[in-house]
Order: structure tokens, then C-alpha cells, then sequence
């Protein structure tokens, strides 16, 4: 339910200044608690999607052109909600030659321009793109987020045909390789079939690629087109699973029912950034 005021100055904000956020479109079950913080994520290059995967509530389809004043409108979003740290995720665009590589790059630039903040990307795969994946890692965003999503068995059936679970992994150590400075983060949905022994090898193939922050949280089924549920994940089984990643030895773990890979990022990035 919505809390208060704050939530709607933040909805407000959002449609006076037409912008898109992961939090409505993805339908996060947080995200009147995150308004009502002043705070969430922003969703860039428009709200449909070129990827048909089987588990997110993001409109697919042939999306619009590009907005080119849509960097300078996160800016002053994120300037007016008094925000510290700020989220910028995006739909895939297959349909860009550089995936929307370089609108990533202005709003990052534009956005720490106009407020001084810590930035956190939260991109799509850019799948064999170096010199996109590139353009990004150049804006410097103190922390580069890109979900793994599950386990390497079932990244077809979750993911769909384009995604490489090789490419993930290559795609997160690249960052560090570029900039030493960069956090990355990634992050798993639970409950789709995959088993704890599965989950422990991405959890060390993510640690052999350097990756500094992991999430981890239930996967919710946003209509009856998507991916059942195969199992709920009782709240001590999350926190066993966070005791695991940890002892691994990431540097920050968030583990539980509601986590989401950009749910309380800035608590997550505060002490490392």
C-alpha cells in the first residue's frame, strides 16, 4: 500500500518529467516502500523490450526511438529527489547497433554532473559487443550490475536463445579488467528448479570473475504467460544461502524473499563506493 506523501511525489516526479521506472514496468513488490524513500530505479531507452525472456513483466515488442533529452531528465529526477546514490537500469535494445550503449554513457555523465552522486548501472548483456560494453565502463559508474539471473541449465528456458551464461561471466570480468575501481554486482531469482549444489558453482564462478556484491531473492511470477514457480524458498533457507556467499567471499551479500538487485542498492554500495 502506499506510504504517505513521499510515495507520491516521487509517482508524480516520474510521470511530470516522463520517465520510466524498473519498479512499476517490472512490477517489483517494493516499490512503494522505495517511493516512499524518495527513491527508485531508473528504466532508460523506453519500456518495451526486444527479449522475450520467460520471467519479467517488461513489455516486448518493437520499441520507440530513442529520446535524446532523457539523460538530462534522469539528471534532474535524481537532483530533485535528493538522491545520493542512483540506479540506472534499461530494456534490452537489440535493435541498436550499440545496444544503447552510449545513451547509458550520457545519462551516467549527466546524472553525476548535476548531482554529485554515486552511480549504479543495472545493463542488459550487450552480447559480444565489447566496444558497447566498453562505452559504458567508461562513464565509471561506482558500481556496474548484471544479473546471472540462474543457473547455468536453465539460462534457455529463462533467459531465451540470446543470452550466454559464458558471456555473463566474461561480460563481469571485463569490468574489472578495464576499471579496478568499478564494484560489480550481480544477482540470482530463486525458485525456478535450480538446486544448492548448482547454485554454489555460480556463486565461485561469479568470485573467479571478481564480482563484488551478489543478491539473491524469490522469484515471483508477474502473470500466467510467464515461468511457474517451481518452489518458494522459506526466509532461513535465504539467509543459509547468504552465510554460503559470504564465507565465499563476497564483499556485500543481500539474500531474502524481496531482494532485488537494485532494492536498498545504496546501503549495499555506502561502505564501498
Amino acid at each position: 500500500m502506499p506510504k504517505g506523501n513521499a510515495n507520491h511525489f516521487t509517482q508524480g516526479l516520474m510521470e511530470e518529467l516522463g520517465l520510466e521506472t524498473v519498479c512499476d514496468n517490472a512490477k517489483c513488490p517494493n516499490r512503494m516502500e522505495c517511493y516512499s524513500q524518495l527513491t527508485a530505479t531508473f528504466m532508460i531507452l523506453g519500456n518495451v523490450c526486444t527479449r522475450p525472456c520467460g520471467f519479467c513483466a517488461v513489455g516486448r515488442g518493437k520499441p520507440d526511438e530513442l529520446e535524446p533529452d532523457e539523460p538530462q531528465r534522469v539528471a534532474e529526477a535524481a537532483h530533485r529527489l535528493g538522491l545520493r546514490h542512483v540506479v540506472i537500469t534499461s530494456v534490452t535494445r537489440d535493435d541498436l547497433p550499440d545496444g544503447g550503449a552510449e545513451h547509458y554513457y550520457h545519462c551516467v555523465t549527466e546524472t553525476r554532473a548535476r548531482t554529485g552522486a554515486t552511480i549504479e548501472v543495472l545493463t542488459p548483456d550487450f552480447v559480444d559487443n565489447y566496444e558497447a560494453l566498453d562505452r559504458v565502463i567508461e562513464s565509471a559508474p561506482e558500481v556496474f550490475n548484471h544479473n546471472v539471473e540462474t543457473v547455468p541449465r536453465l539460462y534457455r528456458k529463462v533467459r531465451g536463445p540470446k543470452s550466454r551464461y559464458s558471456w555473463t561471466l566474461k561480460m563481469l570480468s571485463r569490468i574489472k579488467q578495464i576499471n579496478p575501481e568499478i564494484k560489480t554486482k550481480s544477482g540470482l531469482m530463486l525458485g525456478l528448479g535450480e538446486t544448492h549444489e548448482e547454485l554454489f558453482e555460480v556463486f565461485a564462478d561469479l568470485r573467479q570473475h571478481d564480482v563484488d556484491f551478489l543478491t539473491l531473492g524469490q522469484y515471483l511470477q508477474p502473470g500466467e504467460r510467464y515461468l511457474p514457480v517451481e518452489r518458494y524458498i522459506p526466509p532461513a533457507e535465504f539467509i543459509l544461502l547468504g552465510d554460503v556467499a559470504k564465507k565465499m567471499g563476497f564483499k556485500k551479500v543481500a539474500s531474502g524473499p524481496f531482494v532485488r538487485s537494485s532494492y536498498h542498492a545504496r546501503d549495499m554500495a555506502e561502505e564501498d563506493v
